[in-house]
């Protein structure tokens, strides 16, 4: 019988819950199409004719060491990357199938390339792996929903051996857990319908994935999927349970915690556009000041953000979210304090923006400013030590102005006369509280 050991699990969250924010990078055989990661599901392609991508793929730009600097710029701590998405292609040279890079015009193992860039880089490591695998003849074809070939009656699931996908499937994560070193985040994708938990031979699954990886941090797709908070969360964690939370394209609207109240570790995971994979004519991106403001939102509920980029079938990060990542770093650089390590606060949300805190530091994050001094509701006037201005240093006083003399238990800060703040984004106030 399972026994969940809270002092491992938290000794094996700890770098996670203090790093709060990664790059996921989604990259397959579907960058060449451009029309997002799903479309040999949405457009209903045939395995045939979706080889032509695989015998065309030869990413003539691939640089890990380009990703993971860019990752590092943005002030991101861990990365993950799709070793093998829905599609069943493989960027990694598994010896159970003919359908990965070392295959194609590209004849590399990219999954070997990307982990020694990260780390090079100072970075955590994370692979994703799809439970699903439109491309292995024992899936289910017919009767399954997301299949490419679903109702087509050519596609019959007579005679698949859905144990013999398994055991492939299984082979597969033996072998990413095996040959690149230690992984420190493995990204399950996905539970849905009855297939979900033992259905993939969870139990036996996690099992091996432990012996192997010990520390590893495994997130809670065995069990659910975007919606959906898994076992942990109902306090009764089964074998295979999630690590974390992984809400998708959502920031939980008052964070999580499980059933008995305790706060859940999560993790938003978010494209940058309107797909994950690249998509050739989606230029709807989210501004770099969003994002950054969306980061502090996560981590103000007791979350991460993972935050995504889609290369292009060159292997190109796209230029727009190569511009994103180079403000948000430059937000980052000044402003890390009030991020890493940090989480929620038993402080009411302020109307000017969020407050995360680390330990007896409270980070009062300024998208606006106020009229008149800075109310920090909350705040025992005589506990606090000193306020700061995050990003230089700079002493900002406690105000004494009789504009607030009708609320005498604030604390309010005097930021001075200039209505401006000197961060258009997030000006952030350090505020260190004594006994």
């Amino acid at each position: 019988m399972y026994q969940f050991n809270r002092e491992d699990y938290d000794k094996r969250m700890e770098w996670y819950r203090q790093a709060r924010f990664g790059m996921f990078i989604h990259w397959g055989l579907y960058a060449i199409p451009a029309r997002g990661e799903w479309l040999r599901s949405t457009e209903q392609i045939p395995k045939e004719e979706y080889m032509k991508y695989f015998y065309e793929f030869d990413p003539r730009d691939y640089d890990p060491k380009k990703w993971a600097r860019a990752a590092k710029n943005a002030g991101m701590k861990y990365v993950v990357l799709t070793a093998k998405h829905h599609d069943g292609f493989c960027l990694f040279d598994s010896q159970y199938t003919d359908f990965k890079s070392t295959n194609t015009r590209c004849g590399r193992d990219l999954v070997a390339e990307y982990v020694e860039a990260v780390r090079a880089e100072g970075l955590k490591v994370g692979l994703y792996f799809s439970l699903l695998d439109w491309y292995h003849e024992d899936y289910p074809h017919y009767a399954d929903r997301n299949h490419p070939m679903r109702g087509n009656e050519a596609y019959s699931d007579e005679n698949r051996d859905f144990n013999r996908y398994l055991d492939y499937m299984h082979n597969q994560v033996q072998e990413i857990c095996t040959n690149y070193g230690k992984l420190d985040v493995l990204w399950f994708d996905f539970s849905y319908d009855d297939m979900r938990g033992e259905k993939w031979r969870a139990t036996e699954l996690i099992n091996m994935v432990r012996s192997l990886q010990p520390t590893v941090i495994i997130d809670n797709r065995l069990e659910v999927s975007g919606e959906g908070f898994g076992s942990l969360a109902e306090c009764a964690p089964t074998p295979y349970h999630g690590d974390f939370v992984s809400p998708e394209q959502i920031i939980p609207p008052k964070g999580l915690t499980d059933k008995e109240g305790k706060p859940l570790a999560w993790e938003a995971c978010v494209t940058m556009n309107g797909n994950w994979g690249y998509h050739g004519t989606d230029r709807f991106f989210k501004p770099a000041p969003m994002l950054i403001k969306k980061l502090v939102e996560c981590v103000s509920k007791g979350g991460n953000m993972l935050l995504n980029v889609g290369p292009d079938a060159y292997g190109n990060i796209p230029p727009q979210s190569m511009e994103i990542l180079e403000t948000i770093g430059k937000w980052m650089r000044y402003n890390h304090d009030s991020i890493y390590g940090c989480g929620a606060c038993d402080l009411p949300k302020p109307d000017f923006g969020r407050i995360t805190r680390n330990g007896n530091r409270y980070y009062f994050h300024m998208f606006e400013n106020t009229i008149g001094p800075v109310p920090l509701i909350g705040l025992e006037k005589d506990k606090v030590k000193k306020i700061r201005a995050l990003s230089t240093g700079y002493e900002i006083p406690v105000s004494t102005s009789w504009v607030h003399s009708d609320y005498p238990d604030i604390v309010f800060a005097d930021l001075g006369p200039d209505p401006v703040l000197p961060d258009d984004i997030d000006y952030v106030l350090e505020v260190e509280m004594g006994e």
